[in-house]
């Protein structure tokens, strides 16, 4: 599987994955148990957003000067286009994780040191799973039309489930978690554990913890395929992923209170999976050019969040009491 990836590209990448998260780490050290500001929250995505489309055009500088205007104009759609859908799917991982923290009342200073290892913890399982997809790829051309039904079949249950409520009690993991490990009924600051009695007990934080990586174990069985439908280079899938992610902290403050705003989106990012599994599936047959899949995920985002603050407007104008504008 050919791909622009040289070992340098790939060494100065980790190094600055590795240097963002140090970044951020020392960032929440130093500001303690604290809620973070949609200030704050608007600053960080503003600046991860600003270095996603930095790296792009050092990336599509760096092709046009070695291979051609052609072949960067192509790798450039190809990762915006990536890390656009990866964005997007992102916002649904927000989602989870907003119904998670509300359910087992995390309140928002803790929330920060869970995401914050979520966001590593989804970085290394996307990296482990885009390389095994290559591989598998490289290996099993079959192995597409796999990837291509997942997200199929993902999008059209989305679709089919958008506005369904999960019942968390039931959920089989947290039930495994509740009979098999000594969970404290309180938290106890950011720690995911304490010694009570000489006896290791979890917090209800470590719980959430561990659900919130069996996310992203979930969310990146969706996520990895439908970067494939839009290039098969392993170095444009594993940064455009891992951009999407680096933001996902910052994002989830920045949209958490404004989630019930956005209830159409989850419409959108469905009929964007089915789009792109379509796309994966005839890719054998006729290749749909990544113009169009950009313009495709980009125009049903936009219906979609625009539909959601137009469909909103009706009824905040209706709660609204009489006298108070």
């Amino acid at each position: 599987m050919e791909s622009i990836g040289t070992w340098y590209w790939y060494t100065g990448f980790a190094i600055f994955v590795l240097v963002a998260i140090v970044v951020d780490l020392l960032a929440l050290e130093s500001k303690g148990a604290k809620k973070v500001s949609f200030r704050e929250a608007l600053t960080w995505s503003i600046v991860w957003i600003a270095l996603s489309f930095l790296f792009n055009a050092l990336l599509w500088w760096y092709l046009d000067g070695k291979f051609g205007r052609e072949l960067a104009n192509v790798k450039a759609a190809e990762f915006f286009t990536g890390y656009l859908i990866e964005k997007s799917l992102a916002v649904d991982n927000i989602f989870v994780f907003l119904m998670l923290f509300t359910f087992f009342g995390v309140q928002p200073q803790y929330q920060r040191r869970v995401l914050i290892l979520g966001v590593i913890l989804a970085i290394m399982l996307r990296a482990i799973m885009i390389l095994i997809g290559a591989w598998l790829i490289a290996k099993f051309h079959w192995i597409l039309y796999v990837f291509g039904a997942i997200l199929l079949i993902t999008g059209v249950k989305m679709l089919l489930m958008a506005e369904a409520e999960p019942d968390m009690d039931k959920n089989p993991i947290l039930r495994f978690i509740r009979r098999h490990l000594s969970v404290t009924n309180e938290y106890h600051g950011e720690k995911f554990s304490i010694v009570r009695d000489g006896k290791r007990w979890f917090t209800p934080l470590f719980v959430v913890m561990v659900m919130i990586g069996i996310t992203d174990v979930i969310f990146a069985v969706d996520s990895i395929p439908a970067i494939f439908a839009i290039t098969l280079d392993p170095f444009i899938v594993l940064t455009s992923n891992v951009f999407a992610i680096l933001g996902l902290r910052a994002m989830y403050f920045l949209l958490a209170d404004l989630a019930d705003r956005f209830h159409l989106l989850k419409y959108g990012l469905a009929f964007i999976l089915v789009f792109i599994g379509i796309k994966m599936l005839l890719i054998d047959v006729y290749k749909i050019p990544i113009g169009f899949a950009l313009s495709v995920v980009g125009i049903v985002l936009a219906i979609s969040v625009l539909g959601s603050l137009w469909v909103t407007r009706p009824a905040e104008k209706a709660t609204r009491k009489p006298g108070s504008d």
